[in-house]
């Protein structure tokens, strides 16, 4: 079986979308380290936690499925576009309530706080294309460049994260969506989030290099 490492961590993570994004409107890969050619994928249109090791999908970076006994994410396109460009080892994509909301207003969330500096110093807003196209990977990449950010959200479609593996862009993306919540909130109630400078997130990127054991 190949990626069986790489499968089982889809498997034992999927039902966190159910956290995260409304129904299975979710998806997430984990790629054979950061510049593999190929990398597992959430099945398309079932529950998450009703498939198993075996049945998980395996994609080529080419988008071409190479094993597995379920059909792969309809944005198999997108996952493999981001890989081909980009040095990552694992993607989650939701349809988070409070991220999605930034994405439909074609919002960029600014540094409002020093957790941001876990995906960058913003997140974009990538240009809208139709779900499942290369196009929307493209754009997806180019906002991400731009910004300087592993994470972006799509114009009236959802959020991307991007890591070098699956438990970091999970943490990220629920780091994204608490951002993206205290930023609505505080402008809802008529208040307008106070934004950190360069200077300031510099220091917090310093102090992130010794953090944790």
């Amino acid at each position: 079986m190949i990626l069986e490492s790489e499968r089982r961590q889809v498997v034992a993570h999927a039902a966190e979308l159910a956290e995260l994004t409304p129904a299975r409107t979710g998806n997430l890969s984990v790629r054979e380290g950061t510049d593999g050619d190929a990398f597992a994928i959430t099945p398309t249109g079932v529950p998450y936690d009703s498939f198993d090791v075996a049945e998980t999908p395996v994609v080529g970076v080419d988008g071409e499925q190479r094993e597995g006994e379920m059909a792969p994410s309809s944005e198999v396109p997108m996952h493999s576009a981001i890989y081909r460009r980009e040095d990552v080892g694992a993607i989650v994509h939701t349809h988070s309530p409070w991220s999605t909301a930034l994405a439909v207003a074609h919002q960029p969330l600014p540094p409002i706080h020093y957790m941001i500096v876990a995906v960058g110093k913003e997140v974009p807003v990538a240009e809208y294309a139709p779900y499942g196209s290369d196009r929307l990977a493209e754009n997806i990449v180019a906002a991400m460049d731009e910004a300087g950010s592993t994470a972006s959200f799509i114009e009236n479609h959802g959020l991307v994260v991007t890591a070098p593996d699956l438990e970091t862009a999970l943490e990220n993306t629920y780091h994204v969506e608490s951002l993206a919540r205290l930023y609505l909130e505080t402008r809802s109630a008529g208040l307008e989030p106070r934004r950190l400078s360069d200077e300031q997130l510099e220091t917090v990127l310093e102090k992130f290099e010794s953090y944790g054991q």
